[in-house]
């Protein structure tokens, strides 16, 4: 795998690439626009060619979108502002660059895993069709499954593949420890290859545009989302060592989206003990 994390962009786009890179990241992944907030401005040109010209240096640069969408949200305020915020962050990512954005499927909020579905399937389909000229697609990060969140089954996820118009714009990004504590047991080679098995008899691990490398605070099938320091949570260094060296995953990549300081020494820290894990 090509190793990384997620940067903050504070003080304009091209500083996450910085500062990926005075930690020694291959993969930087960031946030387009402000994650709280519903909209945000373009980012400067100057700030965007500077960002282009550097990201050049890495494996793979890409982006997260926003934690306000939600999909799968019935006719509301919310659900508009939901398809407004990815129709932006897909304008700014291709801007940018970027290949894809990683994308929380949604949640129900109590309409019942069939409803929340469709109503996912239709916003993609009406998100895609609005940037249909961009190039840039949506990876479906895989779920705890924490309240009526959607995504934390394999099943959840081949049926947005199924179900929308263009799933070519569509790819998955699998978190690690969102896997775990949805209840797939990643702990052993033998449990991550049974997993991957799974995969690719739904939808297939060529769709895998990445992975977000966490361990996990909680327990298996705990569907409580709490991401830990590589080889200090329950999945444990053994699991992320048959998961590092699987040679289907050779040049993906891998980011971890663990707690840090501002000097991020977490990062260069985690990034070293799975640089230590490869054969």
């Amino acid at each position: 795998m090509k190793f990384g994390a997620h940067m903050s962009v504070s003080g304009g786009v091209y500083k996450a690439l910085e500062r990926g890179a005075s930690v020694g990241c291959e993969i930087v992944q960031i946030f387009v626009k402000n994650n709280m907030q519903w909209l945000g401005r373009p980012h400067p040109p100057a700030d965007v060619a500077q960002f282009k010209q550097d990201a050049g240096r890495f494996a793979a640069t890409f982006g997260h979108t926003g934690y306000l969408i939600n999909l799968g949200a019935p006719a509301s305020e919310n659900r508009t502002k939901s398809l407004q915020s990815l129709i932006q962050e897909i304008t700014f990512a291709n801007a940018l660059g970027l290949p894809f954005l990683v994308l929380h499927p949604g949640a129900h909020l109590g309409a019942g895993e069939t409803e929340g579905l469709c109503r996912i399937v239709a916003g993609l389909d009406e998100v895609l069709r609005a940037t249909k000229d961009a190039k840039v697609r949506i990876a479906l990060e895989n779920t705890a499954g924490q309240g009526s969140c959607l995504g934390n089954q394999f099943e959840h996820l081949a049926a947005i593949y199924e179900g929308v118009e263009n799933p070519k714009r569509l790819g998955l990004c699998i978190d690690t420890c969102h896997l775990f504590a949805a209840g797939y047991d990643i702990r052993t080679g033998k449990g991550w290859d049974k997993t991957m098995r799974q995969l690719d008899t739904l939808i297939g691990r060529k769709e895998i545009l990445a992975f977000h490398l966490n361990d996990s605070k909680t327990d298996l099938d705990s569907r409580v989302d709490r991401h830990e320091h590589i080889g200090k949570g329950k999945i444990g260094l053994e699991g992320f060592r048959h998961i590092v060296n699987d040679p289907h995953f050779k040049n993906t990549p891998g980011c971890l989206e663990t707690y840090k300081s501002e000097d991020l020494h977490e990062d260069a820290a985690n990034l070293a003990v799975l640089r230590s894990l490869v054969k």
